[in-house]
């Protein structure tokens, strides 16, 4: 592989002569399996032959013992090739360029090493409650998604157990357990206070179930009020859709990928996850049909395919989709191709937003979702319809868009009293 990069014999010599040549062809290998320019790899193969010389020099002999070099290499060239540097912010690109191969090669070669700043997430609680996720998973039959949500919120209950030193869960009592909300609501909001709220007390009764507490505390754990229809969903006008729209740069790949993932947020409101799982599959062109499996009412959906997303699609898989033999639509558009993930496309959309100068509360892929229900509502469709065009587990999730009909409740709070009687 060496050789697609390099002319000269005696510098593919130098390089395989290398105590980590072997490591460094590796990664050539991985890079060009990953899309990467021939520039970056030109760029990153003498970094990591100086890191090999660097690394010998203080005394390393094997590959294992590499991951204890990479932050001293990483501030050496820093300050050798980084002089020059007038802001923190180029400083920084400096060390990156340093660091970021030689952790990309290590992750390779090196087991279990996960880089400076990573670490591996594991689930919390494993001592104590070790069959728990388990329970989420086998018992209660939860996504992934859902579960990674669970693990996040214990984490956080971890951490405060560690900080207030209680090390074993039969020493829980209602007081720590009121101090643990009381400090968390000071930076979340309602919602992500009941969800944490709502976690605790699964987990509180699991452990009661398995005797790990001497008695059942979730019913000592109180979530904050929450009144349903309490709120206006975050939707934009038409004309803002046009506007957002507008500032997308459809000639690079990027804008190309962008513009379709908006379009299918603000035609068929679907979720973020629900695109990121999109597949070549899922487009049946003949038909003209777009289907959307597994969604969060645990059913299909098949659309008709509009023309205008059916050609935005279609653009992006000619001139901008890298070429893989991956299924999923959408990828990012450097290298490493990587099907998006759903946080990705949520941050898209609210980027979008901001850059057209959008005022909303929170924006992201659910504003535009909104947008969708918003214009099914005011063309008249029934809330059924509109739940099963948007894919609502429950009927209740669209009663709430029954309040964003404005010019019908004017209407109403307008209208002569003697008539409506």
């Amino acid at each position: 592989m060496l050789e697609r990069y390099f002319i000269k014999p005696e510098t593919i010599d130098r390089i395989r002569g290398s105590w980590i040549g072997e490591a460094i062809e590796r990664y050539v290998i991985w890079l060009t399996e990953n899309g990467y320019a021939p520039r970056n790899i030109l760029r990153r193969v003498p970094i990591l032959m100086h890191f090999g010389e660097f690394a010998q020099a203080r005394g390393a002999k094997t590959w294992d013992v590499l991951p204890d070099h990479v932050a001293s290499f990483a501030d050496v060239w820093c300050r050798k090739h980084g002089r020059n540097c007038r802001t923190e912010r180029a400083r920084k690109g400096i060390l990156n360029l340093a660091q970021n191969p030689v952790q990309q090669m290590l992750r390779l070669v090196v087991p279990g090493y996960v880089g400076i700043g990573r670490r591996i997430t594991q689930d919390p609680f494993l001592d104590c409650a070790p069959q728990f996720f388990t329970y989420l998973r086998e018992e209660r039959g939860l996504r992934e998604t859902t579960i990674f949500h669970y693990g996040h919120c214990l984490r956080r209950f971890e951490a405060y157990l560690k900080e207030i030193n209680v090390k074993n869960l039969s020493e829980l009592s209602p007081p720590i357990l009121s101090s643990f909300v009381l400090k968390n609501s000071q930076a979340l909001g309602k919602s992500s206070m009941r969800s944490l709220c709502n976690v605790l007390r699964v987990f509180l009764r699991y452990l009661h179930r398995q005797r790990f507490t001497p008695r059942d505390l979730s019913v000592t754990v109180e979530s904050p009020q929450k009144y349903r229809l309490s709120h206006l969903p975050r939707s934009i006008t038409w004309d803002d859709v046009r506007k957002m729209l507008e500032v997308v740069d459809r000639r690079t790949s990027l804008g190309k990928r962008d513009y379709a993932i908006l379009l299918l947020m603000i035609t068929y409101g679907l979720r973020a996850y629900e695109i990121a799982r999109l597949t070549l599959d899922d487009i049946h062109w003949k038909e003209e049909r777009l289907c959307v499996p597994e969604r969060k009412a645990e059913h299909w959906t098949t659309y008709p395919l509009s023309p205008l997303v059916g050609e935005a699609i279609l653009g992006y898989l000619r001139h901008g989709r890298p070429k893989t033999e991956d299924r999923h639509i959408f990828f990012r558009v450097i290298a490493p191709y990587k099907p998006l993930t759903f946080h990705v496309i949520s941050s898209r959309a609210s980027y979008y937003l901001r850059k057209a100068g959008i005022d909303v509360p929170r924006p992201g892929s659910h504003t535009l979702r909104h947008t969708c229900v918003q214009r099914l509502v005011d063309a008249s469709f029934s809330l059924k319809i509109i739940g099963d065009y948007v894919g609502h587990r429950h009927p209740s999730s669209t009663e709430v868009y029954t309040k964003v009909s404005i010019d019908a409740l004017r209407e109403v709070a307008m209208g002569d009293g003697e008539d409506i009687l």
